[in-house]
């Protein structure tokens, strides 16, 4: 593994542990020792790179901060996994430099079976997670949470709110899929919500999910990475002066929908992004996302229908004037469902990890009324590119 070092700056750990606790368990970047990083970890570090906000700011000065919080926390009962602490990545000369050590550094955890989660910085920073992925050559799914789609325009600078357009337009683009839960059609731009549908994308709306909140299960069951812009949150449950969303996700909404992540198998990369410890109350709800997603990395099933399907029930439903049919597979560890979606023409392997959908009982249940499911068709157009 390579010298990851040379991209941190030491923690300032001035406050005393609490037994039972994080922060008696945790390995952490000191300043006298790097920790050695073991296989299959859950590796979290912090990013203080706001360049690419256009309102910058900089992260509080206060003494308070997520770490703290964090350490504070029990260590939770289960928990299988080691927890390092890199400590902080230090800004490059440029954003784009930045960009490079965010992504060198994930690539050589997910290389070593470890789980990075970033913290701070603006969301442009998925960027910085998606090139760690770029250099394995992977292609992979991104989800989001957010209040809108942050696609912005590829003749423009990458920035926090518009970074979406200039991941599309590189080749190769290893993006298979990208999902958004929680946008609010107030800030849905007509233009971008076209080129959303084009691009057979998915979105799970505020306003679903709060009808619903087991709506946004499979998007994050099916993605690889997951970027949480924090200014999802409505401000009442952040009191953040750098977020003025009325609306928006509840602090327990946020920590259920971390959870979800943390259990799905397939998702290997989470960034909780602009943080800056202006208020106590956002530093604790960063530190209790982060709680309730290694909660549920200790619970994931390592259920994902791969390879032999012994312990899975299939489901096979004829729909009338449509040629193929629609698989189901419902997982007898943890009653989840996923969809087959089959290559159109000859076999592609370099979709193979994207033809197995996660999905819900109720996708069956309309194909079951002779509804093509939505999630079945967008699927095969974007394999049959």
């Amino acid at each position: 593994m390579k010298d990851l070092s040379i991209y941190f700056s030491p923690i300032q750990h001035d406050w005393n542990e609490v037994k039972g606790s994080i922060g008696e368990q945790v390995l952490s970047f000191d300043g006298e020792y790097f920790p050695e990083i073991s296989k299959d970890a859950i590796v979290f570090f912090h990013v203080p790179e706001y360049r690419g906000q256009e309102n910058q700011y900089e992260e509080s000065s206060s003494r308070f901060n997520f770490r703290e919080a964090f350490y504070r926390l029990s260590y939770g009962v289960g928990w299988n996994k080691q927890l390092i602490d890199l400590g902080n990545v230090l800004p490059g000369k440029t954003l784009e430099d930045t960009y490079f050590a965010v992504g060198q550094i994930t690539a050589e955890l997910i290389k070593h079976g470890c789980i990075p989660v970033i913290l701070g910085g603006s969301q442009d920073l998925t960027i910085a997670m998606y090139k760690g992925y770029e250099q394995l050559e992977q292609t992979v799914n991104l989800c989001t949470i957010d209040y809108t789609y942050d696609l912005g325009s590829p003749d423009k600078p990458v920035s926090a709110s518009g970074y979406l357009a200039n991941l599309l337009v590189q080749r190769p683009c290893y993006l298979f899929n990208h999902s958004v839960i929680g946008v609010q059609a107030p800030y849905l731009i007509a233009e971008e919500q076209d080129l959303f549908d084009k691009l057979y994308f998915d979105a799970c709306r505020l306003g679903e999910f709060n009808a619903d909140f087991k709506r946004a299960e499979p998007h994050l069951r099916n993605a690889d990475i997951l970027s949480l812009d924090l200014e999802s949150v409505k401000y009442s449950d952040l009191l953040d002066g750098n977020s003025c969303n009325p609306n928006g996700f509840t602090a327990q909404q946020i920590c259920q929908l971390a959870k979800y992540a943390g259990v799905s198998d397939k998702l290997t990369s989470f960034g909780v992004f602009n943080y800056t410890g202006k208020s106590i109350l956002s530093s604790r709800l960063t530190a209790e996302i982060m709680w309730y997603f290694i909660d549920g990395v200790s619970q994931r099933k390592g259920d994902f229908p791969i390879g032999s399907k012994k312990s899975y029930s299939r489901f096979t439903v004829h729909l009338d004037d449509f040629k193929d049919e629609v698989v189901f597979y419902k997982s007898d560890k943890s009653n989840r469902w996923w969809m087959e979606v089959p290559y159109p023409g000859t076999e592609n392997s370099y979709y193979e990890r994207h033809h197995m959908v996660p999905c819900d009982h109720e996708d069956y249940e309309r194909a079951m009324r002779n509804e093509l499911p939505d999630l079945w068709w967008k699927t095969y157009q974007k394999i049959s590119v």
